[in-house]
C-alpha cells in the first residue's frame, strides 16, 4: 500500500471544520432522539487521545457533550464492582460521554503495573464483554478507539513535553515508566483486543503517528458509524432593541476592572 503523502495544512483545516460541523449536526440528534452516545478513547500514552478530543468537542454544547478523564479509584472504589465508579457516568437520554482513557484501564496500566491482581485482570476480561453487550441491549451506542503510535513517535514526543512548559504536566512517571515496558504493554493490548472486540461494540484502531490524519479519520469514522441526520433548528429573529427610558450606568471608578495588560505588548 503506498504511503500517503503530507497532509497540507490548509486541507485539514479546511476538512475538520467540516467535520466539526457535522458534529454539531450530530449533537442536535442526539438532543432531538433522545439517543445516548459513549465514545471510548484509549490507546499508548502521547497517542494522540487528548487532541482529537479537544477537536471533537471544540464546538459541542458542554451540557450535551461532556469529557470523563476519571483519577485513579479511591480507597473506597477500590472495593466497589469494578465498573460501578464508571456506570454513574454514563449518559442519560440526549447526551454524549467521550471516555478519556476507561473501564480499560484494567486491561492495560493496572494489569502491566501490577495494580490489580491476575484474578481481578482476569475477571475484566470475562465480564468487560458481558458489560458492554448490556450497555448496547440498552440502546446506547457504544464506540471504541485505539489510537496506535510507534515507539519512535512516541519518544519523540515525551522528548518535546519535556520542553515544553505548557505540556510538561501531561508527562508522568507513569508515561516514562511505559518507555522499558513496550512490549508488556503491546501484549496487553493485543490480549484485550481478543477478548474485547466484539460484534456489539468493536474496536476501531486509529493509526496516529500522525496527528492530523488521525482526528480527522476518527472523526469521520465516527459520524459514518451513527445514523444521524440534520435536525431543523428553529427560526430565531433578533428583536429590535427597545428606546432607552432613561437609564444612566454608574461612574466607571465606582467598579473594578481588570487591568489592560493587552496594552503593554
Amino acid at each position: 500500500m503506498k504511503a500517503a503523502g503530507p497532509l497540507k495544512r490548509k486541507a485539514y483545516e479546511s476538512e475538520l471544520l467540516r467535520l466539526q460541523t457535522e458534529l454539531v449536526k450530530l449533537q442536535e440528534w442526539v438532543r432531538a432522539e433522545g439517543a445516548r452516545l459513549v465514545v471510548v478513547f484509549e490507546g499508548r500514552d502521547a497517542a494522540g487521545k487528548g487532541g482529537t478530543i479537544k477537536r471533537v468537542t471544540e464546538h459541542l454544547n458542554p451540557r450535551v457533550a461532556r469529557v470523563v478523564a476519571l483519577p485513579k479509584p479511591t480507597e473506597r472504589e477500590r472495593t466497589q464492582w469494578y465498573f460501578q465508579r464508571y456506570v454513574e457516568h454514563l449518559p442519560a437520554a440526549g447526551e454524549i460521554v467521550l471516555l478519556d482513557r476507561s473501564w480499560y484501564n484494567r486491561a492495560g496500566v493496572e494489569h502491566v503495573m501490577g495494580f490489580c491482581t491476575k484474578e481481578e485482570y482476569q475477571r475484566f476480561l470475562r465480564q468487560c464483554p458481558i458489560f458492554e453487550r448490556m450497555l448496547v441491549e440498552d440502546g446506547i451506542m457504544l464506540r471504541k478507539y485505539w489510537f496506535s503510535v510507534s515507539d519512535g513517535e512516541q519518544q519523540d514526543r515525551f522528548r518535546k513535553r519535556l520542553d515544553d512548559p505548557v505540556r510538561r504536566w501531561k508527562l508522568s512517571p507513569m508515561d516514562l515508566e511505559s518507555i522499558t515496558r513496550w512490549e508488556a504493554y503491546s501484549r496487553a493490548k493485543d490480549e484485550m483486543l481478543v477478548h474485547t472486540d466484539i460484534p456489539e461494540a468493536p474496536w476501531m484502531v486509529v493509526e496516529s503517528d500522525d496527528k492530523k490524519r488521525a482526528r480527522l479519520n476518527m472523526i469521520a469514522h465516527l459520524l459514518g458509524s451513527v445514523p444521524y441526520h440534520e435536525v431543523p433548528l428553529p427560526v430565531l429573529e433578533l428583536p429590535e432593541r427597545p428606546p432607552s427610558t432613561g437609564y444612566v450606568r454608574p461612574p466607571r471608578d465606582l467598579q473594578n476592572y481588570v487591568p489592560d495588560h493587552a496594552a503593554s505588548l
